[in-house]
């Protein structure tokens, strides 16, 4: 039987394929050994490899996104004005066999010439710049977080428990009595007079859960904490700096943006984590150009800046639709189905920051009472856990911030959230109306008309 030679049509004719490595990039403009060319990782060989593709002739690049040796190689590629397709490692593996660096090379050309490869969501240059101040904050609180347990856990060992009386020991009350033991003072009763007044526990209760043992390594130990609590506590304010001027520069900039106003969210809580110098409500309105994000229940501030962070304005304009959003933050259902047959619907492994501040602000809805989400979290919740309600909410929360700012459609809730002081006017309007109607009362009993 003679054999039958199946080609696939090429999509992009004008393309190379190129192997990041941290040493060396391998670059293939073909499927030829003598296509495949070895170049350095300094600036002069990056702007070589650019040189390379143009006198090639090439138009399309697509390489992998293998750890950040990409970065410095894509900035040049886009600024030579190559098309570059950044592609996630798992689409890119070759086939059975033997594997170096310049089949590699060859295989992602060869899948990018027949359109196998499709790029990865990367955030335009401003937003990027804003994403880096913001990751970097969000590691010094992380590590201010370790060094709290730290200090706890030398406190325990120091046997002053003072997270039994305190709810926070880097409160006002914690902080200053940790201060004030590092600088040599171990007196309980003295400790006990920095005691807030908001502080539930009496001063004598404070004293008796500051009788330790005063062991000088534990000490030792307590007092390099704190230094360390304080160092982390400096960088989030440099960081916070950056980030409120960077947001400030973009709104000035534009007039008709400045010129926005949005209405006060008393009922958010601004938590001690929650960015300082700036009023992220009427940033955030502004920024998105009159989209209020904050008017969805559950959306803090750390949701909100990792939203502008992480995506920016322009960025959801990249996705088609809600669904290919909620797609690439893994929060729609992966559907195999074989023969007709659903084998699973489970929602992928993996996930990003923003799917993780979207999953709390998911949790936070979980604990309101008497709003549109919240009800739809419980419904969800009696039927399969707290877990799946929370990934079910998170991606109501994505379609509702896509429709919001891709089509500009408001947030407009059937039930609206009202406020703790509203909810009770409407309670105690209930009674009394229960009132009039059982003791029969008329109008002119009270001597005015009801309505």
């Amino acid at each position: 039987m003679e054999k039958k030679n199946v080609r696939m049509q090429i999509i992009n004719p004008h393309c190379a394929g190129i192997d990041i490595g941290s040493r060396s990039h391998y670059v293939a403009v073909g499927q030829e050994l003598s296509d495949v060319k070895e170049f350095g990782v300094y600036a002069d060989d990056l702007v070589a490899i650019c040189e390379h593709l143009k006198a090639n002739g090439i138009t399309s690049v697509a390489m992998e996104s293998t750890g950040s040796y990409w970065q410095n190689l894509y900035v040049e590629l886009v600024r030579y004005d190559f098309e570059v397709v950044l592609a996630n490692g798992k689409f890119t593996k070759n086939i059975k066999g033997k594997k170096t660096d310049v089949k590699d090379a060859r295989w992602i050309q060869k899948l990018h010439s027949i359109g196998l490869l499709s790029g990865s969501f990367l955030p335009d240059e401003q937003t990027e710049k804003l994403r880096t101040f913001c990751r970097q904050r969000e590691n010094w609180i992380t590590l201010a977080a370790e060094a709290t347990h730290k200090m706890q856990k030398y406190l325990k060992l120091l046997n002053f428990r003072l997270d039994v009386v305190v709810r926070d020991v880097t409160g006002l009350t914690g902080l200053t009595i940790i201060k004030d033991i590092c600088n040599g003072n171990l007196d309980p009763a003295s400790l006990a007079k920095h005691r807030h007044f908001n502080c539930r526990k009496s001063e004598e209760e404070i004293a008796k859960a500051l009788k330790g043992n005063n062991r000088e390594d534990y000490l030792f130990g307590l007092k390099q904490e704190l230094e360390c609590y304080h160092f982390y506590q400096k960088k989030i304010v440099d960081c916070e700096k950056m980030i409120t001027a960077f947001l400030k520069n973009q709104i000035n900039t534009q007039p008709e943006k400045k010129k926005l106003k949005t209405t006060d969210k008393q009922h958010k809580r601004i938590n001690k984590n929650a960015i300082k110098g700036i009023d992220l409500n009427q940033a955030s309105f502004q920024y998105f150009g009159g989209i209020d994000l904050m008017a969805i229940e559950g959306l803090g501030h750390s949701t909100i800046l990792s939203i502008i962070s992480e995506v920016g304005p322009e960025g959801f304009k990249k996705f088609e639709t809600a669904k290919q959003f909620t797609s690439w933050l893994r929060l729609a259902p992966n559907n195999k189905i074989s023969g007709g047959k659903l084998l699973s619907s489970k929602t992928p492994k993996g996930s990003n920051r923003l799917k993780i501040a979207l999953r709390n602000a998911a949790n936070a809805v979980g604990n309101l009472k008497d709003t549109h989400l919240s009800n739809f979290f419980n419904r969800v919740c009696y039927r399969k856990g707290r877990t799946v309600a929370v990934s079910a909410i998170a991606r109501k929360l994505v379609v509702i911030i896509w429709n919001m700012i891709v089509k500009n459609i408001p947030y407009q809730p059937p039930s609206q959230y009202l406020f703790l002081d509203e909810k009770r006017k409407l309670k105690l309007v209930s009674r009394i109306r229960k009132t009039i109607d059982k003791f029969e009362i008329k109008a002119n009993d009270l001597g005015f008309e009801l309505h």
